[in-house]
């Protein structure tokens, strides 16, 4: 925002800062609160704190402290966000994906060679996963992790790699990382997530993720377990049988032990099951409309049963539970070029099952906008709480700009 445009506004970021900043002991950590939200908001190409400092005219020591130093919980300001920000935003779903934060040094906290999503290969970066509240016309990040790899972890084997274990101990000590947080995989980090959101009192209506946690028959399990309905990516060699395949055993030969019961069905790749299916199951399907007209493609929607070793062990002895299989094969694609997983009910129309399955596209706008316009990358520090009072800092500075959005009598500039 320009400096005029933040004055128009301004009395009602003091406002929103003020209910969001409630849980701060400190009247004088409530106004760097504001004040650090402020200069996320105000124009400028670097929003680190040197360059912050000067367009706001404060003091950088103060407001260096009061973000890497100052012992304010990031999850209650979450918290009071996402309580918020749900009763405004009314979401259809959460959202879990994961933003990269490429690096030069060593010595940021989880920083290792990994796959960027930024630069779409291995490089030195952070990652972290992340829960938004999303509909088609809103949404909003409320929820954080930053992942912890092997070498990051004093317990794993991954740490002799890189010097063994005083070498991490080392590097954990001065990027102040609690020794109660070690490696762990991303899809537990957004169950994690997604259960604290619970315990905040907010209610999962359904759980939307790309394939990186989908494929993951854990975190499938793990929404199941929580009652949660899902549509998540998935890839196409995904081990599936047929939604009529039953378990059967034979006949009892009158020695030994019975046989039981088990699906003797080979399983299918979710490929193998959508061109056996065949072009004449594919509808067009037009879910929302873009900013060049309308988005439409061919939709191939089945019933099936998950089948890899994972799902099989969790129902040993029962039913492998049904749910649908959507796949999208594009007009002339030799065949189709993504799949997806859901345990919406057995009824619900294509239309809405695709537009659930394609609601991810605010994530990225969101990720796009907390990069370009918030900041987001930009923390030059190395402390692990100094991140994660950033990232809750930028998420509030969002917040804001999605309420004046939704806004009706706020000016369009914002």
């Amino acid at each position: 925002m320009t400096p005029q445009e933040l004055e128009a506004v301004r009395a009602r970021l003091e406002t929103f800062a003020a209910e969001v900043f409630s849980c701060f002991a400190r009247t004088d950590q409530r106004r760097w609160g504001e004040r650090y939200v402020r200069g996320l908001l105000t124009d400028g190409a670097r929003k680190s704190m040197e360059p912050m400092a000067a367009r706001l005219g404060v003091d950088r020591q103060g407001l260096q402290q009061f973000l890497t130093d100052a012992p304010w919980s990031h999850q209650l300001v979450l918290a009071e966000l996402a309580w918020r920000m749900d009763a405004v935003i009314n979401p259809a779903a959460w959202v879990v994906d994961d933003v990269s934060f490429v690096k030069d040094g060593q010595e940021s906290p989880g920083v290792a060679a990994q796959y960027c999503g930024a630069l779409g290969k291995t490089a030195n970066c952070q990652v972290a996963p992340s829960v938004h509240l999303v509909t088609d016309v809103a949404s909003c990040p409320v929820n954080w992790r930053l992942f912890v790899p092997e070498q990051w972890d004093a317990a794993s084997p991954a740490t002799v790699a890189v010097g063994g274990q005083a070498e991490v101990n080392a590097r954990r000590h001065r990027a102040r990382i609690p020794d109660d947080v070690g490696h762990v995989p991303k899809w537990q980090l957004a169950i994690d997530m997604i259960d604290e959101l619970c315990c905040w009192g907010l209610e999962a209506p359904l759980v939307v993720a790309d394939e990186g946690y989908g494929q993951d028959g854990a975190f499938r399990l793990g929404l199941t377990e929580r009652d949660i309905p899902y549509v998540v990516g998935v890839r196409s060699d995904t081990a599936l049988l047929g939604a009529e395949a039953r378990r059967t055993a034979p006949a009892y030969g009158g020695t030994g032990r019975r046989p039981v019961l088990c699906y003797r069905d080979k399983p299918c790749s979710a490929r193998q099951i959508v061109t056996a299916a065949g072009r004449h199951a594919l509808r067009t399907v037009t879910w929302r409309a873009g900013s060049k007209g309308p988005l439409r493609s061919r939709f191939a929607c089945l019933r099936v049963r998950p089948a890899g070793v994972r799902i099989r062990r969790a129902h040993a002895g029962g039913e492998l539970p049904e749910c649908w299989l959507l796949a999208e094969w594009p007009p002339g694609e030799s065949e189709p070029t993504k799949y997806w997983l859901s345990t919406l009910p057995g009824d619900i129309p294509l239309r809405h099952l695709v537009r659930m399955a394609k609601i991810r596209w605010r994530v990225e706008h969101d990720y796009r906008e907390l990069k370009t316009g918030l900041g987001l990358d930009h923390f030059e520090g190395r402390t692990w709480s100094g991140w994660h009072h950033h990232v809750t800092l930028v998420s509030v500075a969002h917040a804001f700009c999605t309420l004046e959005r939704l806004n009706p009598k706020a000016p369009a500039a914002a």
